[in-house]
């Protein structure tokens, strides 16, 4: 008696299922919720969780610490074309420029020779981390790279950020910040309607104005915010060698306003680990509350 060779539809059942399991292993935690002194056991390498009402800091880890920040840097770039006025209606082509920017980033769906409304540039670029966007939008309120460079680290003075530079426009060569200040980018982010609104976007559909239509559809990279676990109000990922996995992510927690800047995760899932486990020591009261700022630890 021969066996019959398994189903096509069987087989995808089967990889369907493998790869369920796979994906419950890689979010199941890998680290122990609490520190022996019942503190949120944050992983990633610098990280504070401020109130956004009071503006007192909940927890901090390492938070002055000088690192590189990757793509959560373009909520740099959002602030400043929407200081400078961007005409969210108009049209601007992606160009070879914006290719040779973002080489070395992850693959990139704005094809050069097509343009788009620069609102949508500003969801590709805040929604999926999309690299030719940063310099599409920089040229659209009349900033060369070399300008866009310069005017961002003029803009992050202005906000009163000394650590904060930077030397390319999508974040892939160099931006660094610290926690500390990549939470003051957050809270000036969500304090404009339009930009918060994006970041709090679980995905979205564009559309190339010319030479002809295409569509395009992107999903957002922030895990807690398509999870759903907890209110989220907008944030940012990024990720570069050099960098880590980063989070900058605001949310409702346990009656609060907060927002997290968690910086340098080793692991892709680990920055949303430390966000959850962030999550329910506020939830549960934040014990030694006291002990969780600079210089009590």
């Amino acid at each position: 008696m021969t066996r019959r060779a398994p189903t096509a539809l069987a087989a995808r059942l089967a990889a369907a299922l493998a790869f369920a399991a796979a994906a419950r292993a890689a979010a199941a935690p890998a680290f122990p919720p609490r520190t022996p002194d019942n503190l949120p056991n944050v992983q990633s390498a610098s990280a504070i969780v401020v109130d956004l009402d009071t503006g007192d800091v909940l927890y901090e880890k390492n938070a002055d610490e000088v690192r590189p920040i990757a793509s959560t840097g373009k909520v740099f770039v959002a602030l400043l074309v929407r200081q400078r006025h961007i005409d969210l209606d108009a049209e601007t082509e992606i160009t070879a420029v914006d290719r040779d920017l973002s080489r070395g980033g992850a693959r990139t769906h704005l094809p050069v020779g097509y343009a788009f409304r620069n609102l949508d540039l500003l969801r590709a670029m805040l929604i999926a981390s999309d690299n030719r966007a940063p310099s599409a939008l920089g040229r659209a309120v009349g900033l060369d790279p070399p300008q866009l460079i310069a005017a961002l680290t003029a803009y992050a003075r202005d906000l009163g950020l000394r650590h904060t530079e930077f030397t390319d426009p999508p974040g892939l060569r160099g931006n660094v910040s610290t926690a500390r200040e990549m939470v003051t980018a957050l809270r000036a982010a969500l304090a404009d309607d339009v930009i918060a609104g994006i970041l709090r976007t679980p995905h979205v559909e564009i559309a190339s104005t010319r030479p002809r239509r295409r569509t395009i559809r992107y999903r957002n990279t922030n895990r807690s915010l398509i999870s759903r676990r907890y209110r989220v109000l907008g944030g940012k990922t990024g990720y570069t060698d050099a960098a880590g996995y980063c989070l900058i992510i605001a949310a409702e927690i346990g009656g609060r306003r907060v927002a997290m800047a968690l910086l340098g995760s080793a692991g892709k899932l680990t920055r949303y680990g430390d966000f959850n486990r962030i999550a329910g020591w506020i939830e549960d009261g934040m014990p030694n509350a006291s002990r969780a700022v600079a210089g009590t630890r």
